[in-house]
């Protein structure tokens, strides 16, 4: 947060709270401003201090006076600023914190906040095989040339027939491959946004979601998560009086509570979708972590109103940028039209590296071990946490992350900044909140949170709530 200077009139401190609240997007241009004694009482000042400041920022051109209605705001929004310049250590702890937190560069440190498995839970092996016979398969374009505007029609192939035991019917055609799953989502905002619209998120989802709506100056509702999906007349009521663009989640595996959504709450969340006329973007990237495929929006619905992304980076490699859309084909065309606009071409080398790693039996075997592996590790975690007074919100079936409330009084926020003072990199709960709530919460990767030192420090954290300890 920005340091306020003992030098700091009162006035000046007005005016950079609203200045600040319009570079966040916060306020956008036509928002009204707290009237003169809202402000004032909010910002503990005297009426004539808001007055002033008010007047300050109208001569900047930020706010103008509508005479009989208050103030409003009217600077042009400016180039996106996600962040301030500051030590990444001291500045609030938001996505951004956490995405800089985790994609740091002491890897070395412990990171049960981060949301992706370790380098040795990897596919390594199985890339330098299909990276060698890459490199032994010379002129075929994947080395030197721009792939097609849809990107390798064997991979879209291979895609299509993989959601197809996923009871989502997409054909090659209705798939676009993108540079990852974050550029497939940031191609659908592009495509479906206009600054200001309105989307729902559920509360808490993956903080990147937050970011990167932020980035493209959405509106953000989020709705109340359950064990089994959205609170349905909670997002009933989001719809009807937001009308959002479209509803952004993970269904299968969800990041970051683990829960999986319920056939019945999918039926009535599509039910609503079409009653108010609005997409569904499902993101389903941990599809590979289930030993069955749970129930999906976009298998429901049958790629009508809804969206699916998905890539492979959790369960394969980040390195390998390969993400996909499945949509209606006339979408798909429009955001083909997109992608060539913004960034020309994909990676035909990812393309291949991808589909020979997913066709040559290796990588089946690789995430049925790591199904094992994560299950073994969930239950460890699980006693774990339990035995320093961490309690997980539910306990899930399959998955990387444990969504779990803290010890009464601990602060995650608090526990956060602790944390990465002593080289620990944890997730709290408001990153992942539209309202910033969930305090009281943390997300672990059980992959990651096996640690004595995690432990140690969660055991002092709880124990410096406790009197007499």
């Amino acid at each position: 947060m920005a340091t306020i200077s003992p030098d700091e009139t009162r006035t000046s401190r007005v005016v950079r709270t609203i200045r600040d609240r319009i570079e966040a997007r916060t306020l956008t241009p036509g928002a009204r401003l707290p009237s003169i004694r809202a402000m004032a009482e909010a910002s503990g000042v005297a009426r004539s201090t808001v007055v002033d400041a008010y007047d300050r920022l109208a001569a900047e051109g930020m706010i103008r006076s509508r005479p009989g209605s208050g103030f409003y705001v009217a600077a042009p929004l400016a180039p996106l600023a996600l962040g301030r310049i500051a030590p990444v250590s001291e500045r609030e702890v938001d996505p951004l914190w956490m995405l800089r937190q985790s994609l740091g560069e002491q890897r070395h440190d412990p990171m049960p906040g981060c949301g992706w498995l370790p380098d040795d839970w990897l596919a390594g092996d199985a890339l330098r095989k299909a990276m060698r016979g890459a490199a032994r398969g010379g002129g075929d374009g994947a080395l030197s040339g721009y792939a097609s505007p849809l990107g390798s029609l064997p991979l879209r192939a291979l895609l299509a027939r993989r959601m197809a035991d996923q009871g989502i019917d997409a054909g090659p055609d209705r798939i676009l491959l993108t540079d990852s799953g974050t550029h497939a989502l940031d191609l659908v905002c592009r495509f479906l946004l206009q600054p200001g619209d309105t989307v729902i998120v559920d509360d808490p989802c993956y903080f990147n979601f937050l970011a990167l709506l932020r980035a493209h100056r959405a509106t953000v509702i989020g709705v109340p998560m359950t064990s089994t999906g959205p609170d349905v007349t909670a997002f009933a009521a989001a719809a009807a009086t937001h009308r959002p663009r479209f509803y952004l989640t993970n269904s299968g595996v969800h990041n970051p509570t683990g829960a999986t959504l319920g056939a019945p709450t999918a039926h009535r969340l599509l039910k609503i979708a079409e009653t108010h006329d609005m997409v569904i973007v499902e993101d389903d990237i941990f599809v590979d972590f289930e030993h069955a495929p749970a129930p999906r929006l976009a298998a429901f619905d049958g790629l009508d109103r809804t969206i699916r992304i998905g890539s492979f980076s959790k369960s394969l490699s980040a390195a390998v940028r390969c993400g996909h859309i499945a949509a209606r084909p006339d979408w798909i065309e429009g955001l083909a039209d997109l992608r060539i606009a913004t960034s020309v071409a994909g990676s035909p080398l990812a393309a291949d590296l991808l589909h020979a790693v997913l066709t040559d039996g290796s990588y089946r075997r690789h995430v049925e071990g790591v199904r094992t592996r994560l299950a073994r590790a969930t239950a460890r975690v699980v006693t774990r946490l339990r035995a320093v007074g961490v309690e997980p919100w539910i306990e899930p079936a399959v998955g990387i992350f444990l969504w779990a409330r803290l010890p009464d009084g601990v602060d995650a926020v608090d526990l956060a900044r602790r944390a990465v003072a002593q080289g620990i990199v944890l997730a709290p709960g408001p990153v992942f909140s539209t309202g910033g709530g969930w305090r009281d919460h943390m997300r672990f990767n059980v992959a990651r949170s096996d640690d004595d030192r995690l432990s140690d420090i969660l055991r002092q954290a709880g124990s410096d709530q406790t009197p007499g300890l």
